[in-house]
């Protein structure tokens, strides 16, 4: 049963009738069992303890010198995304805002993407929190186990439970946000093939070997996750696939999961060096070479393409310059491809959003920003040693928020708007990591 507890009159609530408030009026809504205390005395210790739970989450904190109100902002809606029951992280918590208005691009997003994730726990990372990496460390071996009728592979998308998300279903009965449909519930993206997701699960786990704060963590079970996760990585360098962008049709080989691949396998290679990763049944640095050639293979006149049979431009690519892969010159020139052909205008804010990509797909070509994008250029562009750039980027980037700072996965500048899901982790994330990257050290300001 429910129960309603409040101090307001019943009479007022039964007759639906106005009332004078003069004084402060607490309600609680309890499911099984109502509130036995008195009632303004739980609400308040409530309030309270609530309040210096999340001041002294804030406290504990790493924060850059520059955008810190945006960056504590988005640190408190990333870790709101975070279900601690499973360890399973969210992409968003809405289901089917709209991409573009009048359009198809409307996606249940209230699920945990692999990859989404670890851009979330990089974030985490950068600010100094780490049980969230714990956590999801226990949802991602959780998926592992369970695994039935696909070898040994992973889908891109599980739900908090650790199962997959599907069916895909439309409610033609529901009329969508201002009557934007379809309302859609699941995703079909549970049955697609992205191979990213390896490199990307490789990422995650890497600082346990890399830091010693996470000594705990090096255990038999980890270190044999890591090494099946290296496999697949190995065996996915110019494969096929959906793409990060989930292209539902037409899978080619991918650029960006050939960098992803890449970056796994340099990681594990510096990792076996130090003496783990024993049992791989191949040489990581031979691995780590094919994935860099692959990589290169989907580069014309000095800029990462989208893949090596589509010379179109993906703004995703800028994170081979965060990802530090070893020719400098590649990835600083593809950063200004994209700042040059993605960007929404020539100058002024316009200039400082990007679209993922301007190729046709599934559903036409994209009509606004995808707000992370922006980020990744900042900070690919602080990586490469443009800070001021990076940070001119940033304070246009930033007014893509709302009224309390949170941001949508899209933006169109030109008319203010906020497009698809919403909040977005992956928007908060870009900006955590730009605002470090393009910030002066500490030691620089006090």
């Amino acid at each position: 049963m429910l129960h309603l507890a409040t101090n307001i009159p019943a009479a007022c609530l039964e007759g639906k009738r106005d009332f004078e408030l003069r004084e402060k009026a607490y309600f609680a809504l309890t499911w099984g069992s109502g509130v036995e205390e008195d009632l303004a005395v739980v609400a308040e210790r409530f309030l309270l303890q609530t309040r210096a739970y999340w001041q002294t989450w804030v406290k504990h904190c790493s924060i850059p010198t520059l955008f810190q109100a945006e960056t504590i902002r988005s640190a408190l809606a990333l870790k709101l995304h975070c279900y601690e029951d499973t360890g399973a992280i969210l992409a968003a918590t809405t289901t089917s805002l709209p991409e573009e208005f009048g359009g198809q691009r409307n996606w249940d997003y209230r699920f945990c993407w692999l990859r989404d994730a670890h851009f979330t726990l990089s974030a985490f990372h950068s600010i100094g929190h780490f049980e969230e990496m714990e956590g999801f460390l226990k949802f991602l071996l959780g998926i592992v186990r369970a695994r039935t009728g696909a070898g040994k592979s992973l889908a891109p998308v599980y739900n908090l439970g650790g199962r997959l998300p599907l069916p895909e279903q439309e409610h033609p009965a529901w009329a969508g946000y201002l009557g934007n449909a379809p309302v859609r519930t699941n995703n079909q993206a549970a049955e697609h093939v992205q191979n990213d997701v390896y490199g990307e699960m490789v990422l995650t786990l890497a600082p346990i070997f890399f830091d010693e704060r996470f000594l705990h963590l090096r255990t038999p079970e980890h270190e044999e996750l890591l090494e099946e996760l290296a496999v697949l990585c190995h065996e996915s360098i110019s494969r096929p696939d959906a793409g990060l962008w989930e292209v539902r049709n037409g899978w080619k080989e991918h650029s960006f999961t050939n960098l992803m691949c890449w970056a796994g396998l340099e990681r594990i290679t510096r990792i076996r060096a130090q003496g783990w990763l024993r049992r791989l049944p191949f040489d990581p640095s031979q691995a780590r070479d094919l994935a860099a050639a692959a990589l290169a293979a989907g580069a014309q006149e000095g800029v990462l393409r989208n893949g090596p049979s589509d010379p179109s431009l993906d703004a995703s690519l800028a994170l081979g310059a965060i990802l530090r892969i070893g020719d400098r010159e590649i990835a600083l020139r593809t950063v200004q491809e994209v700042r040059q052909k993605l960007a929404l205008g020539a100058d002024g804010e316009a200039a400082s959003f990007f679209y993922r990509y301007n190729r046709p797909d599934d559903f036409g070509t994209p009509g606004s920003a995808f707000v992370i994008c922006s980020f990744w250029v900042a900070q690919a562009l602080a990586q490469l040693g443009e800070k001021e750039e990076a940070r001119r980027i940033l304070a246009h980037a930033t007014g893509a928020a709302n009224h309390v700072g949170l941001y949508s996965e899209h933006f169109d500048p030109r008319r203010r708007l906020q497009l698809g899901n919403f909040p977005q982790a992956y928007s908060h994330v870009g900006l955590i990591n730009a605002a470090f990257a393009a910030s002066p050290a500490w030691s620089e300001v006090l």
